[in-house]
């Protein structure tokens, strides 16, 4: 299973979800739908753009889990 830690890192970093998807230039819908961990994948493009803006690595977001 992978879990999805956007929640966690936004709140470190102190940027909204609003924001980050726009930002990025994905609907708040689909960053809902990510968060949430109901996405079935995610485009390498927007996983970069969103670790560029949050100064992470896609491990600080996405945990997988036994």
């Amino acid at each position: 299973m992978i879990k999805v830690n956007l929640d966690k890192v936004l709140l470190d970093r102190q940027i909204s979800s609003k924001d980050l998807a726009q930002a990025v230039g994905i609907t708040p819908a689909n960053l809902s739908i990510l968060k949430t961990g109901k996405a079935k994948g995610i485009r390498f493009s927007t996983l970069e753009k969103i670790c560029s803006l949050l100064d992470c690595q896609p491990g600080d977001i996405l945990e997988y889990i036994d």
